[in-house]
């Protein structure tokens, strides 16, 4: 920041030598400066930290580790985990998941209204949708599911399950969802999570013609919907057993989902119907 001083000053006439003994350095480091401006590991840092950027805003929740990682694996930069935490550390590069000790993470800004408003039912297949993540410990650690409700009939149109918390999760599950509907103008409801105030999923929403909305900070009211089936699948799978391995609960919970709540859990809300039968005959009457 010096050396711009010494050129504006000496083009007002004062000497580079007497400008450069008063802030104490030498005219040769001004000159070696002056003749390039920016070094090579300047530019490169510069380029880096834009990349950081763009992964950042693309999932909140990666940190200076898993930044380290996308940057070889997706950007084809190589750098050492210390360059890549002191570069995002100088440049408020955080994952929204760090937190000092003692203290809350402030809630992030929401990227949607809320268009629901604890309405929670859909006269349509596709009209609404809700989807949240939830967790569960193994003896490896936690696994981690993010799952899409039709509000309509309750069935869940759209999973994925990763032993990170990633934006990618919540993509992976909507995704799904998007190739098993192909819907139009559905309403994709959430609370404001990180992964779901991703750039892409944000960007997954609007390329397929559908609406976000999101509820309100700490109000789990708002997404009753999804809660009220984490809660099933907490009482008949989760809390059923001690699970050693993510793989074993990964196939207890797509097996319960598929077998069990589509296709034998009857519902009073769908008139004693599961939501496998409440859809089918939703489709006859609509092709009447």
């Amino acid at each position: 920041m010096s050396y711009p001083l010494v050129r504006e000053l000496a083009a007002d006439g004062i000497p580079v030598v007497v400008t450069c003994r008063v802030l104490g350095f030498t005219p040769q480091a001004f000159y070696k400066w002056r003749y390039n401006p920016v070094s090579a590991r300047e530019w490169d840092d510069a380029h880096l930290v834009d990349a950081a950027r763009e992964i950042h805003a693309d999932d909140p929740a990666f940190g200076y580790r898993f930044i380290t990682d996308e940057l070889a694996s997706e950007r084809g930069i190589r750098a050492s985990e210390n360059r890549v935490h002191r570069l995002c550390s100088a440049h408020s590069i955080f994952s929204v998941l760090a937190r000092k000790k003692g203290r809350r993470p402030r809630p992030g800004e929401p990227v949607h209204d809320d268009l629901v408003r604890r309405s929670f039912g859909a006269k349509a297949p596709n009209e609404l949708w809700f989807t949240d993540i939830t967790e569960h410990g193994t003896d490896e650690g936690k696994l981690y599911l993010c799952a899409v409700k039709d509000a309509f009939s309750g069935r869940i149109v759209g999973d994925a399950l990763d032993s990170r918390m990633k934006a990618s999760l919540a993509v992976a599950a909507l995704g799904g969802a998007i190739r098993l509907r192909t819907p139009a103008g559905t309403v994709v409801h959430s609370d404001r999570g990180s992964q779901f105030r991703s750039g892409k999923f944000v960007r997954l929403l609007r390329n397929n013609g559908l609406i976000g909305s999101m509820g309100r900070v700490g109000a789990c009211a708002d997404n009753a919907a999804m809660e009220s089936f984490f809660a099933l699948l907490q009482n008949n799978v989760l809390d059923r057993q001690r699970w050693q391995t993510r793989e074993e609960l990964r196939l207890a919970i797509l097996t319960w989902i598929e077998r069990t709540y589509h296709r034998r859990r009857r519902q009073r809300a769908l008139g004693k119907l599961t939501p496998i039968e409440f859809e089918a005959v939703h489709e006859v009457a609509h092709a009447a």
